[in-house]
């Protein structure tokens, strides 16, 4: 996956939640408020660390996982960029942009 992915991904997220067009999975979470959202990430989480430990169905489910948290990302208003920026920070002060990592 790439940054340019999860941008667009993120995109199309935040169309879905300001046009909110019938049928959309998107905005029927946001319907269902922050609360719902949250608990959902925290079931797609547990979905991951299931599949993690069968071997099985990984990708799918940290696909699923991602989703919701850019979901809720979104809804929250820490957005993408938010997070990335916070990743960099880490990296950078953490030393692990380092090759020796």
């Amino acid at each position: 996956m790439s940054v340019q992915t999860l941008e667009e991904l993120y995109s199309v997220i935040l169309d879905r939640l300001e046009r909110k067009p019938e049928g959309s999975y998107t905005a029927a979470l946001a319907e269902k408020g922050i609360d719902h959202i949250a608990r959902k990430v925290g079931e797609e989480a547990v979905e991951v660390i299931v599949a993690a430990l069968k071997e099985e169905r990984l990708a799918e489910e940290a696909a699923d996982l991602i989703y919701h948290l850019l979901v809720l990302l979104a809804i929250s208003g820490v957005g993408l960029k938010g997070m990335i920026e916070e990743l960099d920070r880490r990296m950078h002060e953490k030393g692990l942009a380092t090759p020796n990592d």
